[in-house]
Parts: structure tokens; C-alpha cells; sequence
């Protein structure tokens, strides 16, 4: 025989357990939403690459308004900055990161100013590729990391991988120059 009690008990629980956990779901902003909507995405000066040739790379955040993220060198130690990692295959060359300048701002939650970026940020760097590689698609996959914040809160750090395919042809074949909006009229 069952007892009533227990199920009534049991009811009762797990119906107050509901109804306290209610307020907090219809209020709760989800994490996505309070982070904001991040754009990383990858890029490269021409349509193809020419074997034993340099070619000009980047990769671009695109930080939402009301929001920032720390420089590549924060002011303040306990800050993380924003880092990119690039992994080539085997024999591609990988210059060093050019950073994009930061800016200086101040934030209610700090009394120094703090150096990060805002708007769209353009990681730049070049690829060299070897005489002797192999034509066909190869593939760069750049790993940016970085603390997005607000006027009120920083977040947790963020990793984002972005897949950078591009055709390796030969050193003769004629390449088109692409993405001027990034790139200008930067030679590579």
C-alpha cells in the first residue's frame, strides 16, 4: 500500500522546487545574449597563394556595440588579453601578429583607464608559402582569444576557431588582389 502522505509530500516538493526556479528562468538573460554577438572572421589579400610567395592574412573581430575587449597588452596584469595563435600545415611560414592600436577608455567598474578594443578589430599577418609546396586547397586555422566586456561586467574568456581555406598555385599563375576593405592598398 502506498502512503498518501509520502506522495503528497513529494508533490508539494517538487512543485515549490518549479515554482522558485520560475522567476529566475523568465528573468535570466541567457549567457549568448548577455555576451553579445562576436563576428571572427578570416581573410587573405588575393584569391589564391603563388608558391614560394608571401601573402598577406587576417583576422577580424567584430566587437558589438556597448561592448569591448581587452588589448593584446591590457594595463593591468590580472586582465587577459586578447591573443591569436595561427596553425599552418607543414612548410607554410606564419609571420608575427600585428595587433591593431587600442584605445584608451574608462568604465564605471574601474578607476584607471583601460586599453581595448572596440568596433571592429584587424589582426594582420603574412603567410609565406614554399617553393616546393604542393598546389591544391590548403587550410590556416586561427584560434582567437579573447575577455569581452561590458560597461558593467567582463565575461568569461572566449576561444574562437576560424578555418582560413586557400588554393596554393604556382609561382606563374596570375592571383587576384581581394578584401581592399581590409587590406587597402597594402602590397603581399
Amino acid at each position: 500500500m502506498i502512503n498518501t502522505n509520502y506522495i503528497r509530500r513529494a508533490t508539494l516538493f517538487l512543485l515549490a522546487s518549479i515554482l522558485l526556479t520560475l522567476p529566475v528562468n523568465f528573468h535570466a538573460e541567457p549567457l549568448s545574449l548577455a555576451q553579445g554577438n562576436f563576428g571572427v572572421n578570416g581573410f587573405f589579400s588575393a584569391d589564391k597563394a603563388q608558391r614560394g610567395r608571401t601573402v598577406q592574412a587576417a583576422v577580424v573581430l567584430e566587437v558589438p556595440s556597448g561592448f569591448h575587449v581587452n588589448s593584446s597588452r591590457p594595463l593591468a596584469k590580472f586582465l587577459i588579453p586578447t591573443s591569436l595563435k595561427i596553425e599552418a600545415p607543414g612548410g607554410i611560414k606564419v609571420g608575427p601578429i600585428s595587433y591593431p592600436r587600442a584605445l584608451l577608455r574608462s568604465f564605471s567598474f574601474s578607476p584607471d583607464k583601460l586599453s581595448v578594443y572596440e568596433g571592429r578589430a584587424v589582426l594582420r599577418f603574412n603567410v609565406t608559402i614554399p617553393a616546393n609546396f604542393l598546389s591544391g586547397v590548403t587550410e590556416l586555422r586561427a584560434r582567437l582569444k579573447y575577455q569581452s566586456c561590458n560597461d558593467e561586467a567582463c565575461f568569461p574568456p572566449t576561444t574562437r576557431t576560424v578555418a582560413m581555406p586557400i588554393a596554393i598555385v604556382g609561382a606563374n599563375e596570375s592571383v587576384k588582389r581581394i578584401n581592399g576593405r581590409i587590406f587597402g592598398g597594402r602590397r603581399g
